[in-house]
C-alpha cells in the first residue's frame, strides 16, 4: 500500500487553508440536482486554473478531468458529486465557529469534492504518471430524483473502459460496498370530485389514495440473511378545500433493498396493489416511475474486497477510528450494476445531512485530505 511521503504531506499541510477556503466557496454555490450549472462552471475553471490539461463538461453536467486516459481501457474513476438536496437557486447560507463549518450540503457532498480537487491539484502540479488511466470527476445528480444521472452518463460514454470507481461521499468511518436498489414512484389519483354537500357520494381521490397507502403498509417485507428491505410513503398532497370532494390527490412512494430478489419481490407486490386499486374503480390512477436505482450486478468479489479493504485500511490509519462496511444507495450503484468494482468512501465527519443545520467538523478535514490523497495516489507510480 502506498505511503504518504514527506513531499505529499508538505503539500497537504501547505494547502490546508486553501482546502477550507474551497469548501467555504463551493458550499455557498447553489446546486440542486439537475441545476448544477453554477458549480459546474466554478469547477471547470478551477481545474483549468490549477493545472488540468483537459476538462470536459458532458450533457449530464459532469465535470470530467481525464488524466492519461487516451487509449486506456483500465480507467480508475475518482469522483464526488456537485449536487445537494436543497432547491435554493440563491447562495446557500454559510457560517462557522471554532469547531464547525455550517452550510446546507457542506458534508453531503461539498467537502468531499473540495478535498478531491486539492489532491488532483497535487497530481497536476507534479505531473505524476500512472500505469492506468485516471479520471477525476465532479459528477451531477447523485441526490434523490437526480436518479444518478451523472454516473449513468459516465458509464455509458466510457463503456468497457472503466476498471474501478471510487466515489467520495460522507464519513471516513463508513465504506459502502453493497448497493441498495430502489424504485420511486409518483402516483396520481383522479375522480369527478364535486361539492361536499351537493355532490355527496361522488368519488374522493384522497380516499382512494388513503386506501392504497393502507394496503401498501400491509406488506410483509421479505426476510433474507444479510439483507434489508424497506418501503415508505414520503409525500402526500391533494384536495382543494374542506367543502370540496377531492378531484385529485398525489403521493410519492418508494421501496428499497440491497438484494435483487427482494427488490423484485417488492416490485411484484407494488404492481399487484396498483392493479387492485385500479380495478376497485375508486379513482383513475396514473403511476409514474421517478427513480430506478439498481442493486449490484455480477462484480468480481475478489477485486471488490481488495478495494474495500484498501479504503478501510487507509481510513482507519489516518482517523484512528473503526470503519464500518455497509450497504447504501450511492453513485456506486451504477458501476456495480454493470459489473464494475466500485465503492463509496467518506473523507470527513459531518452531522445533519439533508437538513439546513448540516455542519462539518473542522478537525476532520485534514484527516480526510490524507485519506483522499493516499487512496488516489495509491494508483500512481511510486
Amino acid at each position: 500500500m502506498f505511503e504518504l511521503n514527506a513531499d505529499v504531506l508538505k503539500f497537504l499541510d501547505e494547502h490546508e487553508k486553501e482546502t477550507f477556503e474551497l469548501i467555504k466557496t463551493l458550499s455557498q454555490i447553489p446546486a440542486p440536482s439537475g441545476q448544477e450549472e453554477l458549480r459546474v462552471e466554478f469547477c471547470k475553471k478551477w481545474f483549468k486554473d490549477n493545472g488540468a490539461k483537459e476538462v470536459i463538461v458532458d450533457d449530464a453536467l459532469n465535470v470530467i478531468v481525464p488524466y492519461g486516459c487516451e487509449n486506456k481501457n483500465d480507467i480508475v474513476v475518482f469522483m464526488a458529486h456537485t449536487d445537494v438536496v436543497f432547491p435554493d437557486l440563491t447562495p446557500l447560507p454559510y457560517s462557522e465557529d471554532d469547531e464547525y463549518m455550517y452550510c446546507p450540503g457542506i458534508g453531503d457532498d461539498t467537502a468531499c469534492l473540495a478535498k478531491l480537487m486539492i489532491v488532483a491539484k497535487y497530481v497536476f502540479k507534479n505531473e505524476l504518471t500512472a500505469p492506468c488511466g485516471i479520471m477525476f470527476v465532479a459528477n451531477s445528480c447523485e441526490e434523490g430524483l437526480g436518479n444518478l444521472k451523472g454516473i449513468r452518463q459516465i458509464m455509458k460514454d466510457y463503456a468497457g473502459r472503466i476498471d474501478a470507481v471510487y466515489t467520495f461521499d460522507g464519513s471516513y468511518t463508513h465504506v459502502v460496498n453493497k448497493c441498495v436498489g430502489s424504485h420511486r414512484y409518483e402516483i396520481t389519483f383522479t375522480t369527478e370530485g364535486g361539492h361536499s354537500f351537493g355532490a355527496f357520494g361522488n368519488r374522493n381521490a384522497i380516499v382512494a389514495m388513503s386506501e392504497l397507502i393502507c394496503n401498501l403498509y400491509k406488506c410483509q417485507v421479505p426476510k433474507k440473511e444479510n439483507s434489508k428491505t424497506t418501503y415508505n410513503v414520503g409525500i402526500v398532497e391533494g384536495g382543494t378545500s374542506v367543502n370540496t370532494i377531492a378531484q385529485q390527490a398525489k403521493m410519492l412512494f418508494e421501496y428499497r433493498s440491497d438484494d435483487k430478489e427482494c427488490l423484485a419481490y417488492m416490485q411484484n407486490f407494488f404492481n399487484e396493489e396498483i392493479e387492485k386499486a385500479k380495478k376497485s374503480g375508486k379513482a383513475e390512477i396514473e403511476v409514474k416511475l421517478l427513480g430506478d436505482r439498481p442493486c449490484g450486478g455480477d462484480v468480481d468479489q475478489v477485486k471488490l474486497k481488495q478495494i474495500t479493504d484498501l479504503c478501510v485500511a487507509i481510513s482507519k490509519k489516518h482517523s484512528g477510528l473503526d470503519c464500518i462496511v455497509e450497504s447504501g444507495s450511492t453513485d456506486a450503484n451504477i458501476p456495480q450494476s454493470l459489473g464494475v468494482a466500485s465503492v463509496c468512501v467518506g473523507s470527513h465527519i459531518a452531522y445533519g445531512a439533508h437538513t439546513r443545520g448540516e455542519k462539518l467538523l473542522k478537525s476532520s478535514v485534514p484527516v480526510g485530505l490524507k485519506v483522499t490523497a493516499e487512496l488516489v495516489l495509491n494508483y500512481f507510480n511510486k
